[in-house]
C-alpha cells in the first residue's frame, strides 16, 4: 500500500518557514537534519497527515518558485475537524486570509496565503452522507 507522505515546499529560508509553520501554521517540527550545504527539514500538521518538505531555494529558477508553486491557483488543503477555531487560531496569528468563510457542498472553506503567497484552502471537509 502507498500513500503521499509528504510534498516538497520552496521557501526562501529555512529558519523562516519553521518559525511560520510551527507558528501560526501550528505544525509540528518532526525533523531538522543538517546536511552539508542544506537541510532536511520536515513539518506536519499536529493531527497528522502528509507533510511539507521546506526546501530552500537554490538557483534564480527555484528562487522564482518561491510562492508560485500553484501557478496562482489553491494547491495546498489544510483540513481541520473545527473550521470556527482553526480560521480564528490562524488569522488572529496574521494568516491572511483572501475571503471569508463560505459553506460549499464538500465542506467549509475560506481561501489564505502562506507567508510567500502560496494559495490554501482551510477547509473542514462535509460529514459524508
Amino acid at each position: 500500500m502507498s500513500r503521499l507522505g509528504a510534498v516538497s515546499l520552496v521557501v526562501p529560508d529555512y529558519d523562516e518557514a519553521i518559525a511560520f509553520f510551527t507558528g501560526p501554521m501550528g505544525f509540528d517540527l518532526a525533523e531538522d537534519v543538517e546536511m552539508d550545504d542544506k537541510r532536511w527539514v520536515r513539518v506536519v500538521p499536529s493531527s497528522g497527515g502528509a507533510g511539507l518538505i521546506l526546501a530552500r531555494a537554490d538557483g534564480p529558477t527555484q528562487r522564482a518558485a518561491i510562492g508560485a508553486q500553484g501557478g496562482g491557483r489553491v494547491w495546498l488543503y489544510l483540513e481541520t475537524g473545527d473550521f470556527a477555531r482553526d480560521h480564528a487560531r490562524m488569522r488572529d496569528a496574521g494568516v491572511v486570509f483572501e475571503e471569508e468563510p463560505r459553506h460549499e457542498p464538500y465542506g467549509i472553506v475560506a481561501v489564505f496565503r502562506d507567508a510567500w503567497g502560496n494559495r490554501w484552502d482551510l477547509i473542514e471537509p462535509a460529514d459524508p452522507a
